[in-house]
């Protein structure tokens, strides 16, 4: 299927987990991708594999939250494809405290990596784009856009250890609703998907010595307790298991398609049924 041949999407940190399968699925419906990682080699790997299955990617490594990424990540798409027509917000992590042992820069990381980086990302593609939607109007054409922005179910229900995260999930949902009712002239369909719990290597279950991942040279703990993860599994979530990337990836995939052409402004939970 090609549904989304001739399309342009630019996705942030999909070198790995739900923003690797992401670019896949994008690409396995003709899209040509602009990749992104913090690192070159998760980066190229995805655009291998991309060019392997019989579309095109490029790769723009960096971290998001740099002076000047989001306009360089912009100016790839245009200058590499010639275009600009689907934007996801994917790029994040965690880094968890209770907010009496949480720090400044705890917060502002989270702050800057999920809610600045996606601002400024669509602050540059918001020039290109009113540019070819008024082509495409005198010519007399209808074009749809597609801006995904990735929240999450601790964005809507709050989560303990996590007000810095919360927050700054809470916030990109304002984000999307505005924007939306800012870029519809600009037939921009701007939404939010929030991810309930999704197996990555943020929600690998605890072990004794703790995983970390290193962002930026700060070591950061990652993972979840075992007992936790066990609980909301068989407690919070109807269809009683973790979701998978590639299933998360559908998800986001949904508001990128042609069929999501008339729903803007929208927050949708991709979690199994999860509630909170």
């Amino acid at each position: 299927m090609s549904k989304l041949k001739g399309k342009v999407a630019l996705v942030s940190g999909s070198g790995r987990g739900i923003g690797r399968a992401l670019a896949l699925k994008l690409a396995s419906e003709g899209a040509r991708v602009v990749v992104n990682d913090l690192d070159a080699d998760p980066a190229e790997e995805t655009v291998a594999a991309i060019r392997a299955a019989g579309s095109d990617a490029i790769a723009v490594v960096g971290s998001v939250t740099d002076d000047g990424f989001a306009d360089r990540f912009v100016r790839a798409a245009m200058e590499g494809f010639g275009g600009l027509d689907i934007i996801v917000n994917n790029a994040g992590y965690t880094w968890d405290n209770v907010i009496h042992k949480m720090s400044d820069e705890q917060f502002d990381a989270m702050y800057d990596v999920h809610v600045k980086a996606p601002f400024r990302i669509l602050r540059a593609a918001a020039e290109p784009i009113r540019i070819l939607s008024r082509k495409e109007a005198d010519e007399g054409r209808e074009v749809f856009r597609k801006v995904v922005n990735i929240a999450s179910i601790a964005g809507i229900g709050g989560n303990a250890g996590q007000v810095n995260y919360s927050s700054a999930k809470a916030a990109l949902v304002g984000m999307t609703r505005t924007l939306a009712k800012e870029w519809g002239r600009y037939k921009v369909n701007v939404n939010c998907v929030a991810f309930g719990l999704i197996n990555t290597r943020l929600t690998q279950p605890l072990t004794s010595g703790g995983a970390t991942i290193d962002v930026e040279g700060r070591e950061i703990a990652v993972g979840v307790q075992p007992a936790f993860l066990s609980a909301m599994e068989k407690q919070m979530i109807p269809i009683g298991r973790a979701g998978t990337p590639e299933e998360a990836a559908n998800g986001v995939y949904l508001f990128c398609s042609p069929e999501s052409d008339y729903i803007s402004g929208e927050l949708v939970t991709v979690g199994g049924g999860i509630r909170l």
